[in-house]
This record gives C-alpha cells, sequence and structure tokens, in this order.
C-alpha cells in the first residue's frame, strides 16, 4: 500500500471507531444475530435488546425465561462477543 493511501475496510474501521455510530450498529447487530445466537424460541418472548456501556439488556415478561437468561449469563456474553468478534458485552442484565 502507498504512502497516505488506506483501504476502504481501514477507513470505515477507523470512522466508526471515532464516531458515536458504533455502539448503536453493534447493537443492531446483536439484534439482527439474536435469533440465530439463542434459539427461535428465546427469541421469539425476548421482547427488547440494548447495548448500554458494555451491558446487554434483555427484556422479557416470561419468567422461566427470565430465569434461564439469568442462568446463562456468562454464555450469553461469550457467544455474543464471539460473534461480533471482539470483547463488547461485559455484563448481561435481564429484566
Amino acid at each position: 500500500m502507498r504512502y497516505g493511501i488506506t483501504s476502504m475496510e481501514d477507513a470505515l474501521k477507523d470512522f466508526m471507531s471515532k464516531s458515536r455510530l458504533k455502539p448503536r450498529l453493534t447493537e443492531v447487530r446483536i439484534q439482527e444475530n439474536w435469533e440465530q445466537l439463542m434459539g427461535r424460541t428465546i427469541s421469539r418472548y425476548t421482547e427488547n435488546l440494548q447495548l448500554i456501556d458494555g451491558r446487554l439488556h434483555i427484556a422479557t415478561t416470561v419468567a422461566p425465561l427470565k430465569q434461564e437468561l439469568s442462568y446463562s449469563k456468562d454464555r450469553i456474553i461469550k457467544l455474543v462477543n464471539e460473534m461480533l468478534g471482539e470483547p463488547v458485552v461485559r455484563e448481561v442484565i435481564v429484566r
């Protein structure tokens, strides 16, 4: 690569790291891949997913699912971070 010229991929990564769009785009990626990560049943009864400061907030009104998600917090963090390719999620909050 010549001096002063970067690839489109590098330019986009640089832009994303400097902009405030990255957290929102990461949240959208998690939402789009949630069914693939957790399965159809869990996805169907999950009402809302939000990523706020490294915390993945999962909302559901189904009590047994809340319990299951609470027991699976470490697994969820691992699956989501593997899908994203970087350690973004540090904590899972089920409500």
